[in-house]
């Protein structure tokens, strides 16, 4: 409906996408899943420790 090309999203990239963004803005793991549905905390946490550690102070020396 928005004439984008479907074949280009799935599923699991808007609900990975979603958690990742979340982290990035700080919006607790809980709330995020709430939405996300995510039944498993070990499997969001991750998009969660990713974010984490792109701003870390190590990620800094890649810059």
């Amino acid at each position: 409906m928005a004439g984008l090309d479907s074949g280009e999203f799935s599923a699991h990239g808007l609900r990975s996408g979603y958690l990742t963004e979340a982290a990035n803005r700080g919006i607790p793991l809980p709330e995020a899943m709430e939405q996300s549905l995510h039944r498993s905390v070990q499997q969001a946490s991750s998009y969660y420790n990713s974010a984490t550690r792109r701003e870390g102070q190590a990620s800094r020396l890649l810059a």
